[in-house]
């Protein structure tokens, strides 16, 4: 994983832009209530309606479920070469988490029609603009769909899980290392990506450096209750909260940095270990501040 300095901070930005981003978004689309002289956090529908009537460990379980079930469909995809059953559930997933982003600033129709857009472009006329632009919008639309719906602790034990199924799916099972191979073969990676020229046993061929899409999501996701966090309990302005919440995705950065910096060119690793440790350096410095 170990790139020239361009490459790593390109990986850099683009981390930190979704992160950031994403925090705008979720900051755009709270509202805030003060009830009895305690605030209270406020969420409209999303752009695909209401969100599921579940909260702490209730979405916990959702979000194990859910991420289960999806690598299980993609991992028998990948054992019958299904080609494009893979891209068309990539192609709905990409549709449907865009329209959640697009929507918090945007009508429903506009939102679910420039996002339909998006998508086709991805998939048919991939480019790295496009793809990183689009998988930016995707990251955010599932931190606004699932936000609203964790507490602290159950987010935190939700970082804690997928960081320790990151290392047995990349290092032991290696399941994690097959489905982005499969991923970026078929040109529709779910993450972050940058092509790589390379040269292999004398001969030049094309690479990616890449951050996967759970390493955006989970971070930008627990950030953001976080900044939920300050307004509802320790009785913040959503402005001032924002501003605070901001050393989580900063702190997370680096430590993403690191990795990228003593990481080795051709190798996988698990970045959620060095994710999680981000957040809760971020979470502890934004009490402490």
């Amino acid at each position: 994983m170990k790139y020239n300095l361009k490459i790593i901070f390109t990986l850099i930005a683009l981390f930190l832009s979704t992160q950031l981003i994403g925090l705008g978004l979720l900051y755009k689309d709270m509202s805030v209530k003060v009830v009895n002289g305690q605030a209270k956090v406020i969420h409209g529908e999303t752009t695909l309606g209401p969100r599921p009537e579940t909260y702490g460990w209730e979405t916990f379980v959702w979000v194990i479920g859910s991420v289960s079930i999806s690598t299980l469909l993609v991992l028998l995809i990948i054992r019958f070469g299904k080609v494009n059953w893979w891209r068309t559930l990539f192609f709905t997933s990409v549709f449907l988490t865009i329209s959640l982003s697009l929507g918090v600033f945007l009508s429903q129709v506009i939102a679910l029609t420039l996002a339909f857009i998006l998508a086709i472009v991805k998939i048919l006329k991939p480019n790295p603009i496009i793809h990183n632009i689009t998988e930016i919008l995707m990251y955010s639309g599932i931190a606004v769909l699932l936000v609203p719906l964790f507490d602290i602790e159950w987010v935190t034990i939700l970082l804690l899980g997928i960081s320790l199924y990151d290392v047995y799916a990349v290092f032991k099972s290696k399941h994690m290392v097959k489905m982005a191979l499969f991923q970026a073969k078929s040109k529709t990676f779910a993450g972050i990506s940058i092509p790589v020229k390379k040269a292999k046993k004398g001969k030049k061929g094309i690479g990616a450096a890449i951050i996967g899409g759970g390493d955006l999501a989970f971070p930008l996701i627990f950030a953001g209750v976080v900044m939920e966090r300050l307004v509802s309990v320790y009785n913040l302005t959503k402005e001032i909260a924002f501003m605070r919440t901001l050393i989580i995705p900063i702190i997370t950065t680096f430590a993403i940095l690191i990795l990228l910096m003593k990481g080795k060119e051709g190798k996988f690793y698990p970045a959620m270990p060095f994710v999680t440790a981000g957040c809760l350096l971020g979470y502890l410095l934004v009490l402490i501040i």
